[in-house]
């Protein structure tokens, strides 16, 4: 993956283009990674639009603090969504393995499982960097700048759109994947933390 296909260096209306196109990539996975990431994004101009101010004052190191965590995690989330399209791409390669015979078909169903595991990992990783950064929406809520307060409310949305939609990649993805363990794995942290937060899941088992 070149630096001009990474989708974190795509101009936005190229970005939406591609999205739309008939090429699969990117798709759900990088567009639940670019969703969370402009919910981070939101929270991170509420820092900014708080810290400095006198009247915030009492908060500075704490909101500098959820700053620099912030703006690490919409890094990464960028990154997780080139992950998740070089992940596709690693599948379908999978599949597309001969199987005429006996032999072909057990090194492609190897490959097409080593390759769903893999995939599910960034939408995984994706999952679990929202349910880390959304505490930190929470308490933007309380200690942020009141004038921002419905930027704090939309992050949040974003990141739980984006978590809901990372764990609808990963159980795509484990739909495919016969080690029952490794998709017990994913679901024994996902399904707790949307139960915790009172959403409902019809995305899966």
């Amino acid at each position: 993956m070149n630096h001009e296909t990474m989708v974190g260096s795509l101009e936005i209306q190229v970005y939406l283009d591609r999205l739309a196109s008939a090429d699969p990539t990117p798709g759900g996975g990088a567009a639940a990674a670019v969703t969370a990431a402009q919910g981070v994004a939101l929270l991170s101009m509420v820092c900014n639009l708080t810290i400095g101010r006198k009247k915030f004052a009492d908060a500075e190191e704490e909101l500098r603090s959820i700053a620099g965590a912030l703006e690490k995690s919409r890094h990464e989330m960028l990154a997780m969504a080139d992950r998740d399209v070089q992940g596709f791409g690693e599948t379908i390669q999978a599949y597309r393995l001969p199987k005429a015979t006996p032999e072909e078909a057990q090194i492609r169903q190897s490959a097409v499982q080593a390759a769903l595991k893999a995939s599910s990992e960034a939408p995984f990783a994706l999952f679990k960097e929202c349910l880390l950064v959304l505490p930190h929406a929470d308490r933007l809520e309380k200690i942020g700048n009141p004038s921002v307060l419905s930027d704090v409310i939309v992050g949040r949305y974003l990141l739980v759109a984006g978590m809901l939609s990372a764990m609808a990649n990963v159980e795509v993805n484990l739909a495919g994947i016969n080690d029952a363990e490794f998709c017990k794995s994913k679901r024994s942290i996902m399904l707790p933390a949307i139960g915790s937060m009172g959403v409902s899941w019809r995305g899966g088992k």
